[in-house]
């Protein structure tokens, strides 16, 4: 059980098309076993909640959230119901699982990440803490990194990992985003990297110029995830007094060969 998420459900006649007007991905995409990774994002495109969406039985649908921002999502998604048939809830019985190396329904984002589904509470699976130190070896952005109100939506990296559509139609911060995927505007994302030697307390990414080019986002042991200006991927960065090593996982590869070439 992923201790750190928390389960929002969304029932009623109205649901799938509540929800479709204004999250990041398709709704349509959304089945059993094939859940959908999105975001809820402001008007300019910054990521105000990102989540993963699980089919349920005869229409709902689980919003699988980080436990800080579930009561403000829930808040949120109230304030837009108006008079649609839409009915919210927090489901304290049920739970966010997952299972890795491998398994289905596959995280939205990337198979790599391993199996990920909804469940009761208490059920026998791997926890948090040991998912947290799976993604960071994995090299994938979650919730922690990406923040609140922060990055925008791109440069979470949810083009690159099944968070977005560009064909579904309009969306809360959809005219910023499709500008900035058409024009290739992308120019910070958050990227994975090795840290090698002592960074201290530092959160200040530099070059060997001693300029800052990007911030720490989170760490675990010598993997680390980083909100880096991409032009500065094939130079020597330090964080601190530690060399950093930019890692090129293929889910990113193409983004970091463009952005360098």
């Amino acid at each position: 059980m992923l201790e750190n998420r928390a389960v929002l459900s969304v029932t009623g006649a109205d649901a799938a098309s509540f929800l479709q007007g204004m999250i990041t991905h398709d709704v349509g995409l959304l089945g059993p076993g094939r859940p959908v990774f999105a975001g809820l994002l402001s008007p300019q495109g910054k990521a105000l909640f990102d989540f993963h969406l699980h089919a349920g039985d005869d229409g709902e649908i689980f919003i699988d959230v980080a436990v800080p921002r579930a009561d403000a999502l829930l808040k949120r998604l109230s304030m837009y119901k108006l008079r649609k048939a839409v009915v919210l809830a927090r489901r304290e019985a049920l739970a966010v699982l997952a299972s890795w190396p491998g398994g289905e329904p596959a995280d939205a984002r990337l198979p790599a990440l391993g199996a990920r589904w909804i469940g009761p509470a208490g059920s026998a699976a791997n926890g948090a803490d040991a998912h947290d130190a799976h993604r960071h070896a994995v090299g994938v952005p979650d919730s922690a990194d990406i923040g609140q109100d922060e990055l925008l939506w791109l440069e979470t990296g949810a083009d690159l990992l099944n968070g977005v559509s560009f064909t579904k139609g309009c969306y809360v911060g959809q005219e910023n985003t499709a500008r900035m995927h058409h024009r290739d505007k992308v120019r910070r994302r958050l990227v994975p990297v090795t840290v090698m030697g002592d960074a201290g307390e530092a959160v200040e990414v530099k070059d060997a110029e001693g300029r800052a080019c990007g911030k720490l986002r989170s760490r675990r042991g010598d993997n680390a995830i980083v909100h880096l200006r991409l032009e500065a991927a094939g130079e020597p960065l330090f964080l601190g007094d530690a060399r950093l090593t930019v890692r090129r996982p293929a889910w990113l590869a193409d983004a970091l060969k463009d952005a360098t070439a």
